[in-house]
């Protein structure tokens, strides 16, 4: 027997599920169910399921209604799926391999050849799996070195500017708040959390064109004057400068986001932002939670040029417009981050 390497078999009739049990027990541990809902439970239950016989006509849930489900919670990528029928519907079967299905099994079961079919597909999968797993393993790594990276660029600004190394620490710790609560309001922003991580990373660096602004610019106790304001903001299209310069040691997509985040984070909902006074969903959902990110911590934190807000003062301005206009759907999962924001814990987490 392969330790650790499983068959479900999936059947409404016992003796079914006898036959098959007793063609791989040898070889493999046996878990048997007796419809749908009961695979299941069985496949939330175990993962080292090897693969799953499954009957296609079953009352309760049916074998194409265990397929759905599998394809919703993912595991029809790991898991091959041998469907079992006696039914000759090429309509069913068709549904069967669109849904994920690697193979048919025809009753009455010709032992022999089936169990060579089944241990072959569960060894290609168990390689693909094992790749697959090293390649993620990898993926990660990867990810660690762009985010130390990225970091160690973002500490170039603390040499310029005394808030920053703070600043982009709390700057993910919001990003990741209202990026994620944004995702889960609203479909049409919804992104996993992978991207969501990426994000959060390539936010560090929104600000990365602060290096380029004259020390009695960017550390002026005072109020700006007109023209010290425009040279301020050429700090948004000084950062994408810097980043042209080394996109190739850096993840594409980490790239991608940091460059448009770093552009793009003080544009604003009705076109008054800048530097392109883009307006309404011209500006990416990642760069608009990045801008109501970056004003609540600016407004919270102390300045060369002023005191620090309390938390409620804060919220008052940002939806009072008194720091621009943002996005209505952006400022409700702002609202509805409000407790999380408030607590602080988020800021040990980044």
């Amino acid at each position: 027997m392969e330790k650790g390497k499983t068959i479900l078999i999936v059947d409404d009739v016992d003796i079914n599920r006898t036959i098959l049990a007793e063609v791989f027990k040898n070889d493999y541990n046996i878990i048997e169910a007796g419809n749908g809902k009961q695979a299941l439970k069985v496949m939330d239950e175990n993962d080292k399921i090897s693969a799953v016989l499954l009957d296609l006509l079953m009352p309760e849930m049916n074998g194409l209604d265990v397929l759905r489900e599998m394809n919703k919670n993912g595991k029809i990528k790991s898991i091959p799926v041998f469907l079992i029928t006696a039914a000759n519907s090429e309509r069913l079967l068709l549904d069967g391999y669109h849904l994920g299905a690697v193979d048919v099994i025809m009753k009455p079961f010709l032992t022999h050849f089936l169990r060579h079919r089944i241990s072959n597909v569960i060894e290609l999968y168990a390689h693909r799996n094992q790749l697959e797993s090293i390649v993620e393993e990898q993926v990660q790594k990867l990810n660690e070195v762009n985010r130390s990276m990225v970091e160690t660029l973002a500490t170039l600004i603390e040499f310029r500017d005394c808030e920053s190394g703070e600043h982009v620490r709390r700057i993910c710790g919001l990003t990741r708040i209202l990026m994620t609560k944004v995702s889960e309001m609203y479909p049409e922003y919804r992104l996993p959390k992978k991207e969501i991580d990426k994000i959060v990373t390539s936010s560090i660096l929104h600000d990365v064109g602060k290096i380029s602004i004259p020390d009695g610019i960017l550390n002026k106790p005072g109020r700006l004057t007109k023209e010290e304001f425009e040279i301020m903001k050429l700090h948004t299209v000084k950062g994408c400068e810097i980043l042209e310069q080394i996109p190739h040691i850096m993840d594409q997509g980490i790239y991608n986001y940091s460059s448009d985040i770093c552009r793009h984070h003080h544009e604003r909902w009705d076109g008054s932002g800048y530097p392109d006074a883009l307006a309404g969903d011209d500006i990416s959902i990642w760069a608009q939670v990045v801008s109501v990110a970056d004003v609540y911590d600016a407004l919270t934190s102390e300045r060369v040029y002023k005191p620090p807000y309390d938390h409620d003062a804060a919220v008052n301005m940002i939806y009072n417009g008194e720091c621009g206009v943002f996005n209505p759907k952006v400022l409700n999962a702002f609202e509805a981050s409000l407790l999380t924001i408030a607590g602080k814990d988020w800021i040990s987490e980044e």
